[in-house]
């Protein structure tokens, strides 16, 4: 694997570790200090409301101006909201700290798109391992992710969680230095207006765009619904911090440590075969959690519900980048991940309430049939459209 892929999973780890810690701190700081029950994870869905309207500007935008400089802003802005949140935290302000992880997600959104320019950035028969390779530098992220919260939440003795901001910081600023050494082939306005485009519905109409966005939404939107959640429910039963950190630190495990053979799993039994998996093993979670509240499983079941995402998420990224030709690729990603995007924020902004309203069974029982839904559409298509890739 070229040394930008390498140097993209390690951006990617960054990010990673970054977003671990603030899924760790923010539905606790939000719930510290929250007006109502309500909106303790507002925080959070800010940070997706963020990443979701940065995802058609960022795709664009780069389009113009190549990758890394892309990814330079991406990360500028992601400092920029790490300021400011740690600011809101000092004087307490719950609106001001929202605004902060809201600049987060925009910084987060342009880095979603790590794993398409690892694909530009390496020869098309090696897609499958490259978005792999950047996928796994989430490994990284599991286990410097949940240790950083726990230490960097004092670091600042006068504030609790301002010292996570100051080290979220430092995540930006390395991955700064790291893209200097990226190289990927510039995809501005004068490489990709050449040759006749099609409509964007004709784009979304393809059974295998249809397939990989169903798949995206589905799989990121429960996992990252049960995920936001946890540490609230977690916090109910009576677990410290630590125990959430370590659950959550074994979920990035199972989203990312996958991420080695994944793409060799996709060539060898295709795209279909992988995201049913991924489904059935989305189910095994809810089943876990269903079952019990103890922490072996919380454990277990976030750790399965992130081997699920992954198995589900990268099928779906590796279909959809056969939707579209060069010409296509800026609008197509964007609306790709717009759509998926749009609706993991929807999550994000009802956890906290579905939490406290429904309860934890009552949340994980909705989730059953959406699951279900998605693998009947993979089984529909599949038919429809060779989905090998």
């Amino acid at each position: 694997m070229n040394r930008s892929v390498i140097l993209l999973s390690l951006c990617q780890a960054l990010l990673g570790t970054g977003n671990v810690l603030l899924i760790s701190v923010n539905g606790l700081i939000g719930q510290s200090l929250s007006p109502s029950d309500a909106l303790i994870t507002l925080p959070i869905a800010m940070q997706f409301v963020g990443l979701m309207l940065a995802t058609i500007p960022a795709s664009l935008l780069m389009q113009r101006i190549g990758r890394r400089n892309g990814f330079y802003l991406g990360n500028s802005l992601g400092i920029i909201g790490a300021v400011l949140s740690a600011v809101a935290l000092v004087y307490q302000n719950f609106f001001f700290f929202c605004v902060g992880t809201t600049l987060l997600g925009v910084g987060i959104g342009f880095g979603t798109l790590y794993r398409f320019a690892a694909v530009e950035a390496c020869e098309p028969e090696h897609k499958n391992r490259a978005i792999s390779m950047v996928m796994f530098g989430g490994v990284l992220a599991a286990i410097i992710g949940p240790a950083l919260a726990v230490e960097s939440r004092g670091w600042v003795s006068s504030q609790e969680f301002v010292g996570s901001f100051v080290g979220l910081v430092g995540l930006y600023i390395i991955a700064l230095l790291l893209l200097t050494g990226v190289s990927i082939p510039k995809t501005g306005a004068s490489s990709v207006n050449l040759g006749e485009q099609r409509s964007l519905l004709t784009i979304v109409s393809q059974p295998v765009f249809v397939v990989a966005v169903v798949v995206g939404m589905v799989s990121y939107t429960v996992m990252n619904l049960l995920m936001t959640a946890t540490p609230l429910a977690m916090a109910r039963c009576g677990f410290s911090f630590p125990q959430t950190a370590w659950v959550i630190e074994w979920h990035v495990l199972g989203m990312f440590l996958p991420s080695f053979f994944t793409g060799r799993l996709i060539q060898r039994f295709g795209t279909t075969t992988m995201m049913l998996l991924g489904g059935v093993i989305m189910l095994a979670c809810i089943f876990i959690n269903l079952n019990g509240k103890t922490e072996w499983h919380f454990w277990s079941a976030l750790f399965l519900l992130g081997l699920g995402w992954n198995f589900m998420f990268i099928s779906a990224t590796s279909l959809v980048t056969g939707a579209y030709t060069d010409q296509e690729r800026a609008k197509t990603q964007a609306t790709n991940e717009f759509m998926v995007f749009g609706m993991v924020t929807i999550s994000a902004l009802s956890a906290g309430w579905l939490e406290v309203s429904m309860g934890w069974e009552a949340m994980n029982a909705l989730m059953i049939p959406v699951v279900i839904w998605a693998m009947l559409v993979v089984i529909a298509l599949s038919k429809k459209v060779k989905l090998q890739s």
